[in-house]
């Protein structure tokens, strides 16, 4: 599925949610304090998700001494997937030893405003918080990490997304 390119160059919507540990994690906080960050919608039963989480962990491993922080949010309704709801989130960090924040957005506003529409969705968001890519989590987005934080373009700033529709709220 070919996404549209309409968030690219949008400023990201600035967020403040629980992550399982409880602590409170702010956008505009990981802004100050990081080059690049990247925000990446899951799920967990995802078979994508579950696909990429290793590729999302090594990304965040490889990047950090660059000042890139990687940051997973969790936005699914917790009534039509039940697994996503925050007692399991925990759980979920743990079995896959993720090296990232894992938020909830239990009221799904930062997805809407993202303008989320599958999982796994990834967003690079720069300095200046401005969304510079908006993708599927493919070998490409390697690429779009390095340019980005060689201040310049990402050979593509939106790919395809190979994934599972997020489960809205009715």
């Amino acid at each position: 599925m070919l996404i549209s390119d309409a968030v690219v160059g949008r400023y990201a919507p600035d967020f403040e949610l629980p992550g399982v540990t409880g602590q409170v994690h702010h956008l505009r906080y990981y802004l100050t304090c990081s080059s690049l960050v990247g925000v990446v919608f899951l799920a967990h039963e995802c078979p994508f998700v579950q696909r990429s989480l290793p590729y999302l962990k090594q990304l965040q491993q490889q990047f950090r001494s660059a000042n890139f922080m990687l940051i997973g949010i969790n936005a699914n309704d917790g009534v039509h997937s039940p697994v996503d709801r925050p007692p399991n989130m925990e759980a979920f960090a743990d079995a896959w030893e993720l090296n990232f924040p894992y938020l909830r957005d239990e009221t799904q506003d930062v997805a809407e405003t993202f303008g989320v529409t599958h999982t796994p969705q990834l967003f690079l968001i720069d300095q200046e918080g401005v969304i510079r890519f908006n993708g599927g989590v493919d070998e490409q987005v390697e690429g779009a990490i390095a340019a980005l934080l060689l201040h310049r373009q990402p050979p593509k700033s939106h790919t395809a997304i190979e994934g599972t529709p997020l489960k809205w709220r009715f």
